[in-house]
């Protein structure tokens, strides 16, 4: 059986934590970011966990990671 494909637009925005959740970031933090408060521009730099929802879907897309 071949190799499987990851998907490389997955694979540059997800990666695991050493629990091996499925680590993302913030959406809203690309451009327009003038009108945005400070506070809310510094809290879009964290990384977020992806919900155990979408996690299967995206590891369906990641199978080597």
């Amino acid at each position: 059986m071949p190799k499987m494909k990851t998907h490389r637009g997955s694979a540059k925005r997800f990666s695991l934590t050493g629990t091996g959740k499925l680590k993302r970031n913030k959406a809203n933090r690309q451009h327009i970011l003038t009108k945005k408060r400070t506070k809310r521009k510094r809290q879009l730099r964290a990384h977020d966990l992806v919900s155990a929802d979408d996690a299967s879907r995206v590891r369906r897309s990641l199978p080597y990671l």
